[in-house]
Parts: C-alpha cells; structure tokens; sequence
C-alpha cells in the first residue's frame, strides 16, 4: 500500500508538496507536468544535502514567508534595497504567492478609486453650490473660467453624478449657454452637458432645465467644437429622452440640421443626419420641414459625394423616410436620388444596399418617367440573384414599377437578361408571394407593348417558365398574384410558339376555373344588391377579394381566353368547357371593357362553325344587334365580326341584310378606320364583307 507507487499516485490529484509541506507555498510546484516526489521519511540522499542543511533552508523560508507575501502584494510598503530570496525554480510557472497577488492588487486598485471617488463625489458636492454662483456672475472672464472647472469636474465619474443631481447646476449651465457670446464659456458648458447626456438621468436634468432651445440656438455656431459637443447631445436627447423630439422641432431644430448638411466632416454629418431621421420619422410635419429647407437636394448631393458607409448608411435611412411623403417623392427623383442611391447598390455593407432599395422602391411610382436608369436597372437584375430574401423582394418590386408603361426601361431590362433573371427568381421563389407577386408583374410589363416584347415573350419559354408560372394560378396563390399570372399568361399567348406549352401545362381549364369562379361571385353580389338576372344590364359595383376586385378577374381571364382562341387546338378546348354561356352573358356586362373581351374571344370561337352554332344557341344574336351600337368601337367591331360569322351559312339574303346594317351603324360613326386598339386586327372575313380592300 505504502510503496513508492503511492507518491506518483498523489501526485497525480494534487499538487507537489514543498519542503515544509504547506501546500500555501508551492514554491517548488511544477504545474503537474513532472512531478517531483519526495520521501519524508528517507530526506534527501540523491540531492547530498544534509539534514542540518535542510532544516536551515527551511528555517529561512519561514522566516522570509511574510516579507515575500507583502512584496507580492504590496511591494510599495517594502524598504528600499532589502532583497527576499525568491522561491520560484521556473520562470514559466509562478508561485502559489504570486498567483494571489494579481486579484489582491484589483482589490487594493478597487479601495483606493472607491476612496478617490468619494472624495471626488464630496469636492464637487462641496464647490457646486461656489461654482453656481460664479457661473450666474455677471463678469464673462469668472463666467468662463467656471464653465471651464465645471467641465473638468464632469469628465470624472463621481463629480459627474453630483453636477447631474443639482438642478441649479444644470439651469446655471442651461443659462450660461444661452446668455453668453464668450467662446470658451461656451465650451466648457456645452463639453458638460455633453458628458451628463451620456446618463439617463442627465438626459432628464438637461431636459427639464430647458436645455434644447439653447443647444439648438448654438447649432448657428461656427465653431467644430462646439457644434459637434451640441450636435452630440442633442442626438443623445433624442434617442432616450421623451419629449425631445417636439422640442427640437418647436426650436426650429430641423432647419438648422438641414442646413448643416452643406459641412463635410462625415462622422458630424453621420450624426446630423441620424437626427433628421428620427426627427422625421412619422412625422409629417417634420418632413415638410426638411423639403422646405432644400433638405432632399442636400441629402442626394451626399449619397453622390461620399464613401463612409456609416454616413451612407444614416443617409439612405432619412431618404427612406421621406420618399414615403407624396411631397418629398417628387423633389428626391428631381434632385437625381434614384441615380444616386444606384451607385450603392453593389456596397458591401448590407445594410446601406437594404435601405437604398426600400427607398428606390418607395420611389419608383414616381420615377417611371426618368431617363438614365440604366446602370440602376443593370443593378437591379443583378441583385435578383442574392440569397437574402429581403433584397430579391426589393429588386423585383422596384423593377416591377419602373418597367410599367416605360419603354426605354422595359428594353433595357431586357437587354441585361432580366427576363431571365425574372424566371429563375420565380422558380426559385415557390410559394413565396412577397417575390412571386412583384417578380410576374414585371414580367407582365416586359412582355407586352415595347420594340422586344416577341423576343421576351419567347424567352419566359425558353427559360422553362411556363409550367411554374401556369401553377402559381393555382392554390395557394392569393387574387393580386393569380390576377398578375392572367395577364402575364394573355401577353405569352400572344407568340404563337407558346401556344401548345401553355394548353399542355393546363392553363385554358384553369383560366376557365377562375372565370366561371369570379363570374359566380359577381352574380352573387349583383343578386344580393339587385336581385339581378340573366340579362341585366348592369353589375354590382364590386366583389373584392384580397383587395382585388372579382371583375376584373373576369376580364383578365376572358382577356387571357381570346387570344388562346387564335389557335384551333385551344378553341376546341374552350369549346368543351362549357363556358360560351358566361361569354354570352358577359355581353351584357356593363363594364365596356368586359364587353369587348367577351365580344373578343366569341369572335375567335366563331371562327369554326362549330363555335358559331353554339354562340347562337346561346341566344347571343340580340346582345350583339345591341353592341353593334356601342361607343367603344372596339366592342362594335367585335359584334359586327361574331354576327357575320354566325350569318355564313344563313344564305345570301341573311348575309347581304347584315351587312347592311352593320355598313350603316359604322358609318353613322364616321370612324370605321378606327376601330381597332393596339393589340387587333379586323377579321380578313369581316374585311371582305365590309368591302374593305
């Protein structure tokens, strides 16, 4: 049990013992790595020490045990010159006394700033009532040297607290500010309050003494010091300090920030326009302000001019908050803010290229008339690719915008590959509508009415877009995407190439699913408030659904069938979906634009006799007598085109009777050369048979 094993086994769980056997001195501890080991019992015959030798050694350890202690602790008590024998074998591993000696000093550094403190705490105590005085005296130069201690006292801590808890302290310091012109009172005053805004209840002090008008007076000063003291404060005032902000405002704050904006140190201006910020932030009236005071065409002169991300950053922020005021849009995209907030679009802070896009997107309503938006829109289709979700909602949004009714844009767009880029965000989107959504729309814009629109209609094609985007008309899409998929799908129809892909992907039963839906709750409606029936002229004035109203579901869809109609394969499809009846009914619709879509997609069906015999079983021959008289000569045309077709095989004097009366309807318009919109061509048979060469 007792053999010599027994020291190594020891020696593995706790230190090594020292020669006296007190584990306090550790003096020869070599931190567990090798042990040492020792046989009490047997001394040390392999050292050749002798016994008398060690017991001197240790008699002069015990006696040197204290002085070591107090040189490790407290080395400035010891007397100059006396030497203590060291106990320490290995550099790398200090003694038992010097580990304790590191937490003693802290704790000896803790009593005497607490000692510090306190005398600090009770100087100022004693000398701010003296100091009060002396800042209320009417002679500038003790004003000043005053205001200059008073600074000193507010850079320590303890002071700081006494100066924040004396209310007379703060109005004498308020007061000083707003009474004098002598620079360095200035100084010191302002430097105080600047260091007691960085306390809560400082903050609260400086509030209640009616500090704010007096800073926002000194923010006229020409001084860097002084308006970067003040600025700072204020800052702080309005992030924690309730009531600031009207405050500030009613000071005639923001004009003086505003006007600010013209200097160009950038951590100033960072701060500057942090304030706006949250000075404007919804706060209409504060808005005003800053477009009052020029502040657009100062904050766009900035995101031009410089790189400091932070001043970017708080930059974009104001510009964020305002382009959401009808008044500031306007004045932001005149002062050039789209072209200047697409420079930052390829920063690598996230968080400018965020707030650049929210505020583009803000804005791009109100930008769709501007020219040179190339780089922006390059920028655009390129950030469609980000993995931050936030980013590609964004892109989309604004492109959707931008590309709507503008046809340098659209061409551009297309030119940089964003129908691509569009298709492989849908794709890549799924059910995810906050992209899906913006993404089709300006897919939609791109496909229709623009020098390229045949080439993009065949490129959503080519990309493999047409079954994601025959699928996103079915649950769980919501109405605004549903309505945005119909129309993308009417303008795709329109290249016959992607006739048969989208008759494959289902799309004609699905946009006669939605018809036939919508169709049925605008008859619900119209029965509830009407108590309508087949054949009344007129429709309630709106079933909404997801703010989209039903109707114009029904023209989109009808829309989306007429020119899938051109082809004979999908008009035999329509053909056996039972839906001629609503075609039928909707001619009585008295929105004119649904007239002309039903009238429309019953002129292609007419085309096969098939379709024609159908359409008059429906009895659609009066609503179309009707029509023929419509002022939308669109409507007319369309009429006039279905009841010829019906009429082919009636015989010469049925045919020759028509034709008449559609001659004398159109003529009594004066306007049969314009009868046709953008997207139509007269039937070659109606052609004909109204004598047209």
């Amino acid at each position: 049990m007792g053999g010599p094993d027994s020291g190594i086994q020891s020696g593995a769980a706790t230190q090594a013992h020292s020669l006296t056997g007190h584990e306090m001195d550790e003096d020869m501890d070599t931190g567990g790595q090798e042990q040492v080991i020792f046989d009490m019992d047997q001394g040390f015959p392999q050292s050749g020490y002798t016994q008398e030798q060690v017991d001197e050694m240790n008699q002069q350890l015990n006696q040197t045990r204290s002085q070591r202690v107090r040189a490790a602790m407290f080395p400035e008590t010891l007397d100059e010159g006396l030497e203590i024998p060291s106990t320490q074998l290995d550099p790398a591993q200090p003694t038992a006394v010097q580990r304790l000696s590191e937490p003693s000093q802290m704790l000896k550094h803790a009593v005497v700033n607490l000692i510090n403190y306190q005398d600090d705490a009770d100087l100022a105590t004693r000398a701010i009532p003296e100091l009060i005085k002396l800042l209320n005296d009417e002679d500038q130069v003790v004003v000043s040297q005053a205001a200059m201690m008073v600074h000193q006292l507010s850079k320590k801590e303890a002071s700081r607290h006494a100066i924040m808890n004396s209310p007379q302290m703060v109005a004498a310091l308020v007061k000083a500010i707003a009474n004098t012109n002598d620079l360095e009172s200035t100084k010191g005053a302002v430097g105080t309050l600047h260091n007691l805004s960085m306390h809560r209840q400082g903050l609260l002090a400086i509030f209640k003494s009616g500090g704010i008008p007096a800073l926002v007076k000194l923010l006229s000063s020409p001084v860097e010091s002084v308006l970067f003291y003040t600025i700072t404060t204020l800052h702080n005032l309005l992030l924690h300090q309730e009531g600031s902000k009207m405050a500030v405002r009613l000071a005639g704050g923001l004009q003086k920030m505003v006007a600010l904006l013209q200097r160009n140190n950038v951590k100033f201006l960072a701060i500057v326009t942090d304030c706006l910020q949250i000075l404007a932030y919804g706060n209409q009236e504060s808005k005003l302000i800053i477009l009052a005071s020029q502040g657009p065409l100062e904050l766009v002169r900035i995101m031009r001019s410089y790189d400091y991300e932070k001043l970017l950053w708080t930059t974009s922020r104001v510009l964020k908050v305002l382009s959401v005021c009808s008044s500031n849009k306007p004045a932001i995209v005149e002062a050039g803010g789209m072209q200047a907030l697409a420079m930052h679009l390829g920063h690598p802070s996230q968080r400018l290229v965020q707030n650049c896009l929210w505020t583009l997107r803000n804005l791009s309503d109100a930008g769709t008339k501007i020219e040179n938006l190339d780089n922006l829109m390059q920028g655009l289709v390129q950030l469609l690719g980000s993995t931050d979700v936030n980013i590609v909602t964004c892109a989309a949004g604004i492109l959707s915008n931008l590309t709507c009714n503008n046809q340098k844009n659209k061409v551009t767009v297309c030119q940089v590959g964003g129908i691509e880029a569009l298709v492989r965000t849908i794709i890549a989107a799924g059910d995810r509508e906050e992209i899906t959504e913006p993404a089709v729309c300006a897919l939609r814009h791109l496909t229709s009415r623009h020098p390229e629109c045949e080439v993009s209609q065949n490129a959503v094609r080519l990309q493999g877009g047409l079954p994601t985007i025959v699928r996103l008309m079915h649950p769980p899409s919501r109405w605004p995407l549903v309505k945005a998929v119909i129309g993308l799908i009417r303008n795709l129809a329109l290249c016959p190439a992607n006739h048969a892909p989208l008759r494959e992907n289902g799309s004609i039963p699905r946009l006669v699913h939605l018809l036939i839906r919508a169709f049925q709750d605008t008859q619900g409606v119209s029965t509830l408030t009407r108590g309508g029936s087949r054949g009344s002229t007129s429709q309630a004035a709106g079933s909404y659904a997801d703010g989209v109203r039903m109707e114009e579901i029904v023209e989109g869809t009808v829309g989306a069938l007429h020119i899938l109609a051109r082809e004979g394969h999908n008009r035999a499809i329509i053909r056996g979906l039972s839906v001629i009846p609503i075609f039928v009914q909707l001619l009585y619709n008295e929105i004119e634009n649904i007239q002309r879509v039903a009238a429309g997609v019953l002129c292609e069906l007419a085309a096969d006799k098939e379709g024609a015999a159908m359409i008059e079983q429906e009895g659609a021959t009066a609503p179309l007598t009707e029509l023929l008289h419509s002022r939308n000569e669109g409507v007319a045309t369309y009429a006039a085109a279905v009841l010829f077709r019906m009429s082919e095989d009636k015989g010469g004097e049925y045919t020759k009777r028509l034709s008449q009366e559609l001659k004398s309807s159109l003529y009594q318009r004066g306007q049969e050369e314009n009868l046709w919109g953008n997207d139509h061509m007269a039937p070659a048979d109606l052609q004909d048979m109204m004598g047209y060469p």
